[in-house]
């Protein structure tokens, strides 16, 4: 034996049903214009940027960034406190701050 279950609507509710698929259909669409022009309102984007392109190679210098003489004090300079920081790793005491 099976039992039939009838499912009793109000007589409105097909009225109510066919107006929000009407409300909620013209949300979906833009006025004036169709889905097919949606391509055409998007804005083109800019290709400047700030940042350079992956393999594009960097302009040469003007100037260089250091010249010789500033180099081979810079490379004196970083043999001294390695040298430095030898003798004190060998002595075994702490290694001291360079005060400028």
């Amino acid at each position: 034996m099976s039992i039939a279950y009838q499912l009793k609507l109000p007589p409105f509710a097909p009225a109510v049903i066919l107006l929000s698929s009407l409300l909620l259909g013209g949300c979906a669409s833009s006025a004036g214009s169709s889905l097919m022009d949606a391509r055409a309102e998007v804005p083109t984007s800019q290709k400047t940027s700030s940042y350079p392109a992956v393999f594009d190679p960097s302009p040469k210098r003007k100037i260089p960034a250091m010249t010789p003489d500033e180099r081979s004090k810079l490379s004196q300079e970083l043999n001294a406190a390695l040298d430095r920081a030898a003798a004190a790793k060998a002595q075994g005491g702490p290694l001291k701050p360079i005060n400028r």
